[in-house]
């Protein structure tokens, strides 16, 4: 549609290792080589405590040997009792993620789909809101956050356990950080390519349209760990995003470089971080909204709906980068790799999609929101399990929630929330 959108002649790898090793080249730096071993991810052992990690390869060296190793003619195990409880469960999986499996056949360990809303606690909830998110979820392993950019007023969480949990990785979602951060460096204008191949370059906007990790590896070299570091805990990394919001927990910043890939890959698949689904709101929203960063508010009552009042956690300077990055979060879903959101939308959709792995759990994310003269949100989904669960399926949870709600003419309201316009209906 628009004709700034450039368009790259070459075909784009997703492979971490190339990334890697394509960022590196371009820097002219060197690290450990990771070749013959398998990407290692931190993430999981964290979630829980919020602990500092030590590592995935730490946690398998403290491990008994017979758990990892399968013998040759090893006797009939007895059979275990299974898991019968949520937090049961959600125990079992986080320890097959630390010990990676051994001998399962199965490739990931999250289920595929669930009854996602199980355990909800909806009270307070816009119920318009709350019904799109969970039609447009369906049976799928995930969660959804729909917040007010204005306010930070949440609307709706679906699967609250996993929402309020310690996070995941956040994939490639973590490039809109990065992003930001370069442009507050002058690393990088929109319209100013990055080299990482000898027969080409991309520029931002075509980099976040089609989440081009050798780009933002080479950026996160540029940047180092300490300018990122600063930005990303700007951005909320590593904190609580809600205010009181029981049953919280925190997301992850490692202290230091990953051992797996360095700044390259910390910065194009956001590697030892732990990202909450209330963090990328979070800092989707302030970019919505200009610049300002609001706590993120669950009302629970008829009385917190009366007596809601935003509050600013911090006002971040990027009011002058926002329109630089846009282009690219819109790009991302007119023709890169949000396409689904788009499909059959009246909505005029900015976000940023994130697919990766995390141990044995495959994960797709999608952090956006809505263009529009009247009401906007910010629509958060992470999906977790099987192959299916991928950013671009992320997407189109997404883009069914907007779709919804602008049937129902949710977003034809141009004056300003108050607490009586927010009241459920």
């Amino acid at each position: 549609m628009a004709k700034f959108f450039s368009r790259i002649p070459f075909a784009l790898t997703t492979s971490v290792a190339l990334a890697l090793a394509v960022g590196l080249l371009s820097a002219g730096a060197a690290t450990t080589s990771t070749k013959g071993t398998k990407k290692k991810s931190t993430v999981a052992k964290k979630r829980a405590t919020g602990a500092k990690s030590t590592g995935a390869k730490a946690a398998a060296k403290a491990a008994p040997k017979a758990s990892l190793v399968t013998p040759a003619k090893p006797a009939p195990p007895k059979a275990a009792p299974a898991p019968t409880t949520p937090a049961a469960i959600a125990a079992a999986n986080k320890r097959l993620r630390v010990a990676r499996g051994g001998g399962w056949v199965q490739t990931w360990d999250e289920p595929t789909y669930k009854d996602s809303t199980s355990g909800d606690n909806t009270v307070g909830e816009d119920v318009v809101v709350r019904a799109a998110a969970v039609q447009a979820l369906g049976g799928l392993n995930g969660s959804i956050v729909v917040a007010d950019p204005e306010t930070g007023r949440i609307l709706t969480i679906v699967n609250q356990q996993l929402a309020l949990g310690g996070g995941f990785q956040p994939c490639s979602t973590v490039k809109v950080s990065v992003a930001l951060a370069a442009l507050h460096e002058d690393l990088v204008k929109r319209v100013s390519p990055i080299r990482f191949y000898s027969k080409g370059s991309l520029d931002l906007t075509d980099a976040l349209a089609f989440s081009n990790n050798g780009y933002f590896a080479n950026l996160g070299i540029k940047l180092g760990y300490e300018k990122y570091s600063y930005y990303a805990k700007l951005f909320g990394y590593g904190e609580k995003a809600g205010l009181n919001i029981e049953g919280e927990h925190p997301g992850y910043f490692p202290p230091a470089p990953p051992q797996n890939g360095g700044m390259g890959m910390l910065t194009s698949f956001g590697e030892e971080i732990s990202q909450t689904p209330l963090e990328l709101a979070g800092l989707i929203a302030s970019i919505a909204n200009g610049g300002t960063l609001y706590w993120l508010q669950y009302p629970q009552s008829q009385d917190e709906i009366r007596n809601f009042q935003p509050q600013i956690k911090r006002r971040l300077d990027i009011g002058k980068l926002i329109p630089t990055i846009k282009p690219g979060m819109k790009g991302a879903v007119e023709f890169g790799t949000a396409r689904r959101a788009s499909f059959e939308q009246d909505e005029t959709i900015l976000g940023k999609t994130g697919t990766c792995s995390e141990g044995r759990t495959h994960l797709g994310w999608f952090g956006s929101f809505n263009e529009t003269s009247g009401r906007k949100l910010v629509v958060v989904v992470l999906l977790t399990g099987g192959k299916p669960s991928i950013g671009p399926m992320a997407s189109g949870v997404a883009g069914e929630v907007y779709k919804a709600l602008a049937s129902k003419n949710f977003f034809r309201v141009s004056a300003p929330l108050t607490p009586a316009t927010i009241l459920p209906r």
